[in-house]
């Protein structure tokens, strides 16, 4: 045979084709040609005989099989097909099936796609990128196994799991100590065996169905600040506080750090749906409603057990494979050469996905986390807040500062984010009083967000060695000045502030986003692009 037929996923969306097309061509060691259609509707393609099956099985992140039978099928679709699989794993401890009924997809994959899996399905964060877009942007890369791998802004941690597990090292950085948090969980959590993680789980639900000790008193309340304890409690019902406290204190009996910070981020992940906060509102804004007896609990066994099945899924069908590291700090990206001295010029590549400008308030939207689970106390957070590549929140004051840096350091930005913002001042000027506070503090905003970007990218090029490549996934978002609608291109100014500190832009995909069903749908930006470039230093 000359040549090995490889079977492209199904319901994939056109950019995702695309890379799929340029993840082969970059391991097959020669062009895909479509068999039964052209480049756009083909199912199936061939590649040269000499390809790497087994690197190709492997690696590849859009691909359903290569060659032919159940042994054919890519590794990526079996790990995606353990969220199905999992609704049939127990919680109690006991064995578990290795196949774990994977066999019943072929020669057909799941009937709904799965973008998240393993570790990826932890906690709800805002912008999260797909890991199977890392994955095929590692191997578009052609990166090599123990490749560096840097994620200067990482979020939750996509990029350091996708690293983490094609045994590449990852390396990542956030100002948001909750980001540090979850990331370092997930990625411990690839080295649990699946017996550990369902023992525990089943552990703390034994405990938590027993009758609740009598005297419920908040106990640890005593181990906060008073500012921080204050805070919880206008944002919890007591009878909340109580469980939570219950909770809280079953995660800190189990027996591995890892273990604990893995239901700790389950206990995270359902703090914003037990309190006051109105759930969909990113605005800091309280609801009063009765908390049932047994809602916490009930509650946070349903995300503890919903996780658990999905992890020790995906962790029996993946097996005892070898791993890479990862290495996760809290800190600035502007200062991210400092943070790492050693990756200075070591840097195989950076895949990061920025925040947007002015889109999110992150601190505020974690703000109940970072105080329940002692990461950042409330009396920091506007002060962590300020510091935020991105953040939405200034004072007049603030506004004066940075429009009067703006005008003295403008020309270090390109043209195109000076048109935009002189753009939207002068509208917002021209609309007088009609122009409300936050409209009036954009310009200055963005000016603070193009700057510190064009820090960060400049800290990257330092790290990384010369020709790597750096791939960033950005949105665009948009306002109103002045009764108009404005276009803010993000993706165009950063591709140009990168060409002036001196990367080469390799090439920009458009990304047709899916409609988010997460609970901050309502500020998703309107269109993303992957941009790559190639540092020319």
């Amino acid at each position: 045979m000359d040549r090995i037929f490889c079977r492209i996923k199904d319901r994939i969306r056109p950019f995702e084709r695309r890379l799929a097309l340029r993840e082969i061509f970059a391991l097959a060691a020669g062009p895909a040609v479509p068999v039964d259609g052209d480049l756009n509707t083909a199912s199936t393609f061939a590649v040269p005989a000499a390809a790497d099956t087994g690197l190709l099985r492997r690696s590849l992140a859009y691909w359903h099989s290569v060659g032919d039978g159940a042994g054919g099928l890519t590794t990526q679709l079996r790990v995606e097909a353990t969220h199905e699989a999992a609704r049939g794993v127990g919680t109690n401890g006991s064995a578990l099936d290795p196949g774990l009924g994977l066999a019943g997809l072929s020669p057909n994959p799941p009937a709904r796609r799965r973008l998240r899996y393993g570790t990826h399905g932890l906690h709800e964060y805002r912008g999260k990128f797909f890991p199977q877009l890392v994955c095929a942007l590692m191997n578009i890369a052609r990166l090599p196994r123990n490749a560096l791998v840097l994620d200067p802004m990482c979020g939750s941690g996509t990029t350091l799991v996708e690293a983490k597990l094609s045994r590449r090292r990852g390396f990542g950085l956030d100002i948001n100590p909750l980001s540090v948090f979850v990331t370092e969980a997930k990625c411990d959590a690839l080295t649990l065996a699946p017996a550990a993680l369902t023992g525990a789980c089943a552990a703390l639900r034994d405990a938590l169905r027993k009758p609740a000790p009598a005297g419920g008193a908040w106990r640890r309340s005593a181990g906060l600040r008073d500012g921080d304890r204050v805070y919880l409690e206008r944002w919890f019902a007591p009878a909340a506080l109580v469980e939570l406290d219950r909770v809280e204190r079953e995660i800190r009996r189990l027996p591995t750090p890892s273990l604990r910070n893995f239901y700790l981020v389950c206990l995270s992940n359902i703090l914003r749906g037990v309190s006051w906060q109105k759930t969909a509102d990113l605005r800091v804004r309280r609801e009063k409603t009765e908390s049932r007896p047994g809602e916490v609990m009930a509650r946070f066994l349903h995300e503890a057990e919903r996780s658990t099945r999905t992890v020790a899924a995906f962790l029996v069908e993946r097996g005892r494979h070898g791993l890479g590291s990862h290495t996760v700090i809290e800190d600035d990206a502007r200062g991210a050469a400092e943070a790492f001295p050693d990756c200075v010029g070591n840097v195989d590549a950076v895949i990061t996905s920025p925040p947007y400008a002015t889109a999110l308030p992150y601190i505020d939207t974690d703000r109940l986390s970072l105080v329940y689970l002692g990461l950042l106390p409330r009396e920091d957070h506007r002060t962590r807040d300020a510091m935020m590549i991105g953040n939405r929140e200034i004072s007049p004051r603030d506004r004066t500062a940075l429009w009067a840096d703006y005008l003295a350091d403008r020309r270090l930005l390109p043209s195109s984010a000076r048109s935009t913002i002189e753009r939207i001042d002068t509208l917002n000027a021209g609309a007088g009083a009609r122009a409300g506070f936050r409209r009036k503090n954009l310009p200055a905003l963005l000016s603070k967000y193009f700057f510190d970007m064009r820090e960060v990218l400049q800290r990257i090029s330092d790290l990384l060695k010369p020709g790597a490549p750096m791939f960033v996934v950005v949105g665009n978002n948009r306002t109103t000045a002045g009764g108009q609608k404005i276009d803010i291109c993000t993706a165009a100014i950063l591709q140009d502030m990168a060409e002036d500190i001196g990367f080469r832009t390799m090439d920009a995909t458009a990304m047709d986003m899916p409609v988010s069903r997460e609970i901050f749908r309502k500020n998703a930006v309107p269109s993303e692009t992957i941009l790559r470039f190639e540092n020319a230093q």
